[in-house]
C-alpha cells in the first residue's frame, strides 16, 4: 500500500505533523493475548461478579429464564438481512418475524393491530398519549400514581413541549389499586387519555374495566400499560382499553444493565391511523406467492413531514425477535403454566411477610419493613448472596420502610425462606 501511494514508510505518513505531537514510542499496552488467554481472561474477570445470587429484584426489569435456542434462532442467517424492511425482496425474513410478532402481541393484549416495536416501555407511554391526543382532539393527560414512576417522568419529559398537560391521580392506601373516586373527579372534557399500569408498581392488578368506563363517560381513551409480560399469560386481555403499551423484556430478554429492551403499541384497529411506528403486512409476490412489506408507516422518515404520528426513527426488531421466538418456544399453555408459576411463588413468599396492599397482586408485592430500615435488610441479604427488593421511599415519600418484591419461575423456596427469616428479624 505504501509504494501504491508513493511513500517510503509509515513514518512518512505522518512527516507534516510536528515533533512534539508525535508519539515515538510504543502504546502503554499489554502484549497481546491469544483467543484462549482472552477467554481465560474474561472467564476470571466474570466469577469476580455477583454470580449465584438469589434475586428478588423486579420493579420493571425482571429476573426469568432465557432459552439457550433464543440466542441460536436470532443468529440465523434469515434474519440477518442486508438492509432495512424497507427493501421487501431482500428482507422477508425481518418481515416474516414482525407480522408474527404483531399477531402475537394481539392475541396477547385482546387489541386488533399492534406496531413492529417500541424502542422500550417507556418511551412507549408518551408515543400512546401523543396518540390520545391526536385522536381525540384534546389534550390533557391524567396518569396514575402507581404507573412506574421512571415511566411518569419519561411521559413529562415528552409532554413538556407538546402543550401536553399532564396530571396525577392517587391511589387507594388499603388496597394499592388506583383511586377511582380521584380519577372520576379529574377527567373533565379536556382529558384526552387516562393511563393506568396493570399489574401497576406495587404488583396490584387493576381492574381495567373500571377505568375505561370512567374515562370512556368523559369521551376519553383508557391507555393501560404492563411491565411484567409474562402476567399476560394468566390475566385477562385488557380488551376494555383503547391503547395497551407495554415493555417485553420479560420474554427471552436479558436485564443488560437496562437495555436495550423492546416496547409495543397495540390498539384498536379505529385508531390504527394514529399509530406511531410502522406495521408489516401480508401480501402476494409476482409470482403471486405468500409475502410481505411494510403496509403503513405513519413517520416522517417518509416524507410526511408535520403529518407524520411520531418521529420515532426505527423499532428494536432484533430484541423484538428474542421475544417473538420466546413466545412461539412457549406457546399459550406454556406462557399459562409459567404465570402460575410466578404467581403461586410470590404468594408463597408473600404469606410469609407483612403486606403493605391488600389487593390482589401478581408477581410483585410491598412489603411493609418490621422495625428496621429496608437498606439495612437488604444488606443482611447480601451476605447471604440474596438480592433484595426496591425501597419504595425513594419514589414515595409516604412509603417509608417498604420494600418492593419480585419472584419469577427463577425463586426458590429455600432461597425464600431465608428472605423471610432476615425479614423476620
Amino acid at each position: 500500500m505504501l509504494r501504491v501511494i508513493g511513500a517510503e514508510s509509515i513514518d512518512s505518513l505522518f512527516e507534516h505533523l510536528p515533533e512534539n505531537a508525535r508519539l515515538n514510542r510504543p502504546l502503554d499496552i499489554p502484549p497481546g493475548k491469544s483467543e484462549f488467554e482472552i477467554v481465560e481472561h474474561f472467564r476470571a474477570r466474570g466469577e469476580e461478579n455477583a454470580i449465584g445470587y438469589a434475586n428478588f429484584l423486579g420493579a420493571g426489569v425482571y429476573h426469568h429464564y432465557r432459552p439457550v435456542v433464543c440466542d441460536v434462532i436470532v443468529s440465523r442467517g434469515e434474519f440477518l438481512t442486508s438492509y432495512t424492511p424497507y427493501q421487501a425482496e431482500i428482507a422477508q425474513g425481518t418481515l416474516t418475524q414482525i407480522f408474527e410478532f404483531q399477531t402475537m402481541i394481539c392475541q396477547l393484549t385482546g387489541m386488533d393491530v399492534a406496531n413492529a416495536s417500541m424502542y422500550d416501555g417507556s418511551s412507549a407511554v408518551p408515543e400512546a398519549a401523543m396518540m390520545a391526543v391526536r385522536a381525540t382532539g384534546r389534550d390533557k393527560i391524567l396518569v396514575a400514581r402507581t404507573v412506574h414512576p421512571e415511566y411518569r417522568e419519561v411521559l413529562r419529559t415528552y409532554a413538556r413541549y407538546q402543550g401536553m398537560p399532564v396530571e396525577e391521580f392517587g391511589y387507594d392506601g388499603e388496597t394499592g389499586e388506583i383511586d377511582l373516586n380521584e380519577l372520576e373527579a379529574k377527567v373533565d372534557e379536556h382529558t384526552a387519555g387516562v393511563i393506568i399500569q396493570s399489574p401497576n408498581f406495587f404488583g396490584i392488578v387493576e381492574g381495567v374495566g373500571n377505568a375505561a368506563g370512567i374515562a370512556h363517560k368523559k369521551g376519553a381513551l383508557l391507555i393501560d400499560i404492563f411491565t411484567e409480560a409474562v402476567a399476560l399469560g394468566l390475566m385477562e386481555p385488557p380488551r376494555q382499553a383503547d391503547i395497551v403499551a407495554g415493555e417485553l423484556q420479560s420474554f427471552a430478554i436479558p436485564p443488560s444493565y437496562g437495555g436495550p429492551f423492546a416496547g409495543i403499541i397495540a390498539t384498536k384497529e379505529k385508531f390504527i391511523r394514529q399509530i406511531p411506528g410502522r406495521l408489516v403486512g401480508e401480501t402476494k409476490d409476482a409470482n403471486g406467492k405468500r409475502a410481505f412489506c411494510l403496509t403503513l408507516s405513519t413517520r416522517e422518515q417518509h416524507i410526511r413531514r408535520e403529518k407524520a404520528t411520531s418521529n420515532i426513527c426505527t423499532n428494536q426488531a432484533l430484541i423484538a425477535l428474542m421475544a417473538t421466538v420466546y413466545l412461539s418456544l412457549y406457546g399459550k399453555q406454556g406462557l399459562r403454566e409459567l404465570a402460575h408459576q410466578n404467581l403461586s411463588k410470590a404468594h408463597y413468599l408473600a404469606s410469609k411477610l407483612p403486606l403493605k396492599f391488600q389487593g390482589r397482586f401478581f408477581n410483585e408485592f410491598v412489603a411493609q419493613g418490621n422495625g428496621r430500615s429496608v437498606e439495612a435488610v437488604n444488606q443482611d441479604l447480601l451476605e447471604k448472596k440474596i438480592i433484595g427488593g426496591l425501597p419504595l421511599e425513594r419514589y414515595y415519600p409516604e412509603l417509608k420502610n417498604t420494600m418492593l418484591l419480585c419472584c419469577t419461575e427463577m425463586s426458590r423456596r429455600n432461597h425464600m425462606d431465608e428472605l423471610a427469616e432476615v425479614f423476620a428479624k
